[in-house]
């Protein structure tokens, strides 16, 4: 089943005040896209959409919310700038692929899931940060915080911030660190290829 955010109950703590300013954050505009294609996503699969048709579905709306590039390049690290032009293609088109096959995988059916914002869009340097809240059928809710950067005049995602702070691109550095050190950028379209033809 899919990840849920906050229920309207929680939006509407939110002073009509900020409700407004937010309304006018373009990042808060990009999450809120993503949060409709993710609830869009969970209703497909509860009426039978298979695991290509959800990838076909989402693919879309992640190139829309997600800066890929970035992403792609934050989580390799240092070692991005030794990596052939060729390459760093092939490795962004890795990620986009393990990303679109990720969110089809987990986002697999709906029971009634919620997402909201759950507070005011915060400025952080460069940086937005935009927390939501999955709100599933038996009231469990999962935090779903997101950072966004400008990437050619629109706010873009380029992190998922998960429960207890855990990033994802974080993780992703980590995991990718260690198979780029064996067999550098060859091996780590490899390991993302893997992983979006096997995402659970």
């Amino acid at each position: 089943m899919g990840m849920a955010m906050m229920t309207v109950p929680l939006a509407m703590v939110v002073a009509p005040v900020t409700a407004q300013a937010q309304a006018a954050d373009p990042a808060l505009a990009t999450v809120e896209a993503l949060d409709n294609g993710l609830i869009a996503l969970m209703k497909a699969a509860a009426g039978g959409a298979n695991q290509a048709a959800r990838a076909r579905q989402i693919g879309p709306v992640v190139d829309r919310a997600f800066d890929i590039p970035a992403m792609a390049r934050l989580a390799v690290g240092a070692p991005w700038t030794g990596f052939s032009p060729q390459d760093q293609t092939a490795v962004v088109a890795a990620f986009r692929a393990m990303t679109v096959a990720q969110y089809a995988t987990n986002f697999d059916g709906y029971a009634g899931e919620k997402i909201a914002i759950t507070g005011p869009v915060e400025t952080r340097g460069a940086d937005k940060l935009v927390r939501t809240q999955l709100t599933g059928p038996r009231g469990t809710n999962e935090s779903l915080n997101y950072r966004l950067r400008q990437s050619g005049g629109q706010w873009k995602i380029i992190d998922v911030i998960y429960r207890q702070g855990v990033s994802e691109l974080a993780t992703r550095r980590s995991d990718f660190a260690a198979v780029v050190a064996k067999g550098g950028a060859p091996a780590l379209i490899q390991h993302l290829n893997r992983i979006a033809a096997n995402p659970k």
